[in-house]
């Protein structure tokens, strides 16, 4: 399976292994919970979805690479306790608790989540002391003779044997005792999550074009030669960061991330490129209207992947308007359903500013607990710490009447309501200049697909539509999106990809 269904099916379980009947009790007990154990190639983002599950379901995690543990901290240390057994007194080994069971705790406490996902990584490459632990765990959920906490859900994962000389093959005792994945890595499928994780558009525009080069593993007389997941979205974040920082990404840098020569010098070449082509295009130009008249001529000539890339721009310029409405929805949100509560809670407060900072405090809170949690993405952590700033920027004096105080409340807010309106009204200009340049330009085309479809599975324009809907995407969305049409000019995308590679 991919990863995406791998997903949907530990949530799925988290669902089901968390239930209870009336009496509060677990529905399935904790002895027939079976752990589950993902063995697919290393850089698919195993670890990532386990973020992802605990978010969503708002539960803990506690995550571990078991390979950087050795037996002790793995099961505690031994220590000799006193016990007498028919009047006489023998010496007894005890262990005290293990590390990882430890840090569940922790997070309990730290976090108040009494329930969570306790993931294993690289469990099938421990070393020779560590590996009979690892059986009993996977067997029997301890760790030494310290148990993993009820309402704690296992899962284990680990690398195939063609990635990892260090891998152990599991017997069939084990095997019998856990949820078995096999997972293999799927291009279609990452590009939803690197959509949604806004990974840096020109690896995006890249792998449209070469799709065979998202992940490869390779052997030859030079060594190992691979490209993972993983070091696509580590390269992300870096050429994002240089980029701000106007420092150049070089085939060296590029090389230090996919550690497959042919697809780093390629890769490079195509970033130099896609580059150049938003300087010649005018891309913020084109966003704002101002097209100038030899770029349709250029675009005519050009070739395949410059068309596609050109088009991956502008979705590109367009994601970031789309971005910038969505924050500012989100915080107007957060902060209205705030002022919501505190005018419920005013006809009974005989000092508004108390009410207020109370209620303040409860946020803030409540913020310091999810946040200990890992309940919030980045950008959900960033839209909080700012409501909350803004918040403590904005309590009422003291002495006002209720009236009063929730109207200084209010002011801001106000503020943040036009910073709203002027984000949304700008996302719809530019989308109207981004659809008057691709029917100019790409006329009946399937560049055309393309950019309505990035509109489509785009998570922060997919919502903007949903609000303010734009006609033209809803009219070639019927056209080239659903039935026989889209079919044919996918085929013909496709045909024209495996010509360019």
């Amino acid at each position: 399976m991919n990863i995406k269904q791998a997903k949907e099916e530990i949530k799925h379980t988290v669902k089901a292994y968390l239930a209870k009947d009336a009496s509060g009790m677990y529905q399935i007990p904790a002895i027939c919970q079976r752990p589950i154990l993902l063995i697919g190639p290393p850089g698919i983002g195993k670890t990532q979805i386990m973020e992802q599950i605990a978010r969503e379901c708002r539960i803990g995690l506690v995550a571990y690479t078991i390979t950087h543990h050795t037996r002790q901290s793995a099961v505690g240390l031994p220590f000799i306790i006193e016990e007498t057994y028919n009047g006489k007194a023998y010496s007894i080994t005890e262990y005290t608790m293990s590390e990882i069971i430890s840090s569940i705790y922790r997070k309990m406490r730290d976090s108040q989540l009494s329930e969570g996902i306790l993931f294993i990584d690289e469990i099938n490459c421990v070393s020779e002391t560590l590996a009979p632990t690892m059986l009993q765990f996977l067997q029997c959920k301890t760790f030494g003779n310290q148990a993993v906490p009820q309402g704690w859900i296992i899962v284990a994962a680990g690398n195939p044997p063609e990635y990892n000389k260090s891998v152990r093959d599991f017997d069939m005792v084990t095997l019998d005792r856990v949820r078995y994945m096999e997972l293999e890595a799927n291009y279609a499928v990452w590009k939803e999550y690197a959509k949604a994780a806004h990974i840096h558009r020109a690896i995006l525009s890249y792998l449209e074009l070469r799709p065979n080069q998202f992940y490869r593993v390779e052997a030859d007389v030079d060594g190992m030669q691979f490209v993972t997941a993983r070091g696509w979205e580590d390269l992300s974040h870096l050429m994002k960061t240089y980029e701000a920082l106007h420092i150049p990404v070089t085939e060296e840098v590029v090389s230090e991330f996919l550690h497959h020569k042919e697809t780093a010098l390629d890769a490079a070449a195509y970033f130099d490129l896609f580059h150049k082509y938003e300087d010649d295009y005018g891309i913020h130009e084109i966003l704002a209207g101002k097209i100038r008249p030899q770029i349709y001529a250029r675009i005519d000539r050009a070739v395949f992947d410059e068309r596609l890339s050109v088009t991956n721009l502008i979705c590109d310029g367009l994601s970031q308007y789309f971005i910038h409405a969505a924050q500012e929805k989100e915080r107007t949100d957060l902060w209205y359903a705030f002022l919501k509560q505190y005018r419920s809670q005013l006809s009974d407060a005989k000092a508004p500013d108390i009410c207020y900072s109370r209620l303040f405090k409860q946020q803030e809170e409540t913020f310091l607990l999810e946040q200990e949690g890992n309940l919030y993405s980045r950008t959900q952590l960033q839209n909080r710490e700012w409501l909350l700033k803004e918040l403590r920027n904005s309590i009422p004096k003291s002495g006002q009447s209720p009236k009063e105080a929730f109207a200084t409340a209010k002011i801001p807010f106000d503020l943040q309501q036009e910073r709203l309106e002027q984000a949304d009204l700008a996302a719809c200009i530019a989308l109207e200049h981004a659809f008057d340049f691709m029917e100019q330009a790409f006329t009946g085309g399937q560049e055309m697909v393309v950019f309505v479809t990035d509109l489509t599975i785009g998570i922060e324009s997919s919502a903007f539509l949903s609000e303010h809907p734009c006609e033209r995407y809803i009219r070639y969305n019927e056209q080239l999106l659903i039935g026989t049409r889209r079919e044919q000019l996918l085929s013909e995308l496709a045909r024209d990809q495996e010509q360019f590679t």
